[in-house]
This record gives structure tokens, sequence and C-alpha cells, in this order.
């Protein structure tokens, strides 16, 4: 008898599962096509916001940003929908909760992973350079590559590519040396102490002035100034302003440029560039110069 009630038991469990098989499976096969469609519209809506974004912005960065923000937040949600649909909107509350809860965990366990990735959304939105322009951040001088959500990727001027976390470049200072394309460049100048100072000046900004790339606005003027009175020479310092936002190789050539028309212009003026002076000085116990040949 009770052997007869077990199986009976048994029996009625498998039905009843048939039953509840037989009565969701409309609604799986549903769900499961609403995942499909939801996944294509996403893949649609996605292309067209990063069209529409691309339209209104230059920033490459903030678009793929805000574009995988939308494909992801929009499955998330037909994912939801779905498992609504299908009859299992407890096992959708129940990833939330796990997933909140996971967050939290996973936050404490790989806090740089987190503080490089909220730095990775910040900097989207508010950052001190753009793809291309020349950077200094901490000791790393290079052109901007990439941004990612965890690093961003500079290329130095001697070819090695170097990653940066985000929270490093939200917490050091940045240097951008081409944000507006300008930048100011000097070198130094030494003449006869014999030498008019001023009329010197004149010929070498005349120079600086007339050389090509140079800018010399009101706001960006070039100029000289007299920086120290040296050994044999009396050293000008050379202050000149150039546009380029191949800062490296573009500012170097223009600077090239400069020093080579200044001292062609010194030397047609008849300025003396002295070669440095050594003084050999004697002692008192000494009667002979202390030079062999």
């Amino acid at each position: 008898m009770n052997k007869n009630s077990t199986l009976q038991q048994i029996k009625n469990s498998l039905e009843t599962y048939w039953n509840n098989l037989v009565d969701q499976t409309p609604k799986v096969i549903l769900a499961i096509l609403i995942m499909i469609i939801g996944f294509l519209i996403s893949n649609l809506i996605t292309n067209f916001f990063r069209k529409t974004v691309s339209s209104k912005t230059n920033d490459p960065l903030m678009t793929n940003f805000l574009s995988k923000t939308v494909k992801y937040g929009f499955i998330i949600l037909i994912a939801i929908f779905s498992l609504k649909i299908a009859g299992l909107g407890y096992i959708a509350t129940g990833i939330l909760t796990a997933a909140s809860a996971s967050a939290i965990i996973i936050g404490f366990a790989f806090k740089d992973i987190g503080e490089n990735f909220i730095s990775g959304v910040i900097l989207s939105f508010n950052r001190p350079f753009n793809i291309n322009d020349t950077v200094l951040i901490g000791d790393i001088f290079g052109k901007v590559k990439s941004m990612e959500f965890r690093h961003s990727k500079l290329k130095t001027f001697d070819g090695r590519d170097v990653y940066i976390p985000n929270s490093d470049i939200i917490k050091k200072p940045v240097y951008n040396y081409t944000e507006d394309g300008f930048y100011r460049l000097d070198f130094k100048v030494g003449i006869d102490y014999n030498d008019d100072i001023e009329l010197a000046k004149k010929v070498i900004n005349d120079a600086v002035i007339k050389t090509s790339g140079v800018i010399n606005t009101k706001e960006h003027q070039s100029f000289v100034t007299v920086d120290s009175l040296g050994v044999s020479t009396i050293d000008l310092r050379v202050f000149f302003w150039t546009k380029t936002l191949e800062y490296k190789r573009g500012a170097t050539d223009i600077k090239s440029d400069v020093i080579k028309n200044v001292k062609e212009r010194i030397i047609k003026n008849g300025i003396n560039m002295p070669a440095n002076i050594t003084e050999i000085k004697m002692y008192n116990s000494q009667k002979d110069i202390p030079v062999t040949l």
C-alpha cells in the first residue's frame, strides 16, 4: 500500500511538472523571441545613437562610451522583460540582488580596478586632453593615442607605448602642450661684450619674426632679453611662439630654422659670437706657464 502510494505521488508530481512545462512553453518561446528581437533592435538603436552623437561631437571616446551605455542598458531591460514574460520574474529579481551584492564585494576586492573604471568614466565627460594631444603626465611625455575605461595610452616620442591608469590622470597634474596649438620656445645667444646690446636684440628679434612658422601677435609676441653675463659673452635669451599640433617634430623644425636665421643675421650685421675664453692663472710660486705641447 505504501509502495503504491509513493508511486502515485511520483506520478502526480511528474504530471504536474509536465503540465506546468506545457503551459510555460509558449511563454518561454515568446521570451526567447523577444530576447533575439531585442538584441537586433539594440544594435540598430546603438548604431543610430552613435551616428547621431558623432554628428554633434568630434569626440570618439565620448561617442563610444555613450553608445555602449545605451546598448548595455537596453539589453538589461530586454532581459528582465523577457524573464517576466516567461514567468521567471523572481529570477530577474534574484539576479539583480546578487549582482548588487557581488558589485560591493568585488569593489572591495578590486579597489584599484574600480577606481580606474570610475576615473575613466569621469575622464569620458571631463578630461584635460583629446586624442593626438601632446601631454606630460607625471614624468611621461608623449601623444595621446587612445582612452579606455581603465587606462589611457600614450605614445612617447622615442616610440614607446605607455599605459597610464586613469586614476593617476585624475590625481596628477596634466600639462597639455597642444590644446590650443600655441607653444612658446626659447634659446640662448651669446654676443661680445663690445657689441651694442639693443642693436643685437633688434637684429635677433627681426630674424625671429621673419622666420616661417613663428607667430607674432599682441597675445603671442616674440622678444629678446638679457639672460646673464657669461665669462666671455653677454647671454641673450630669445623667446618666440609657434602654432603646431605636431609638438615635437613641428616645433623642433621651426626652432631649428629660427636659430639658423638668427645666426646668419647676427653675422651679417657685424655682431660677434665669441667662443668661451679660458683663463690661465699663475700663482706666486709659479714662474712658467703650465702648458706643454
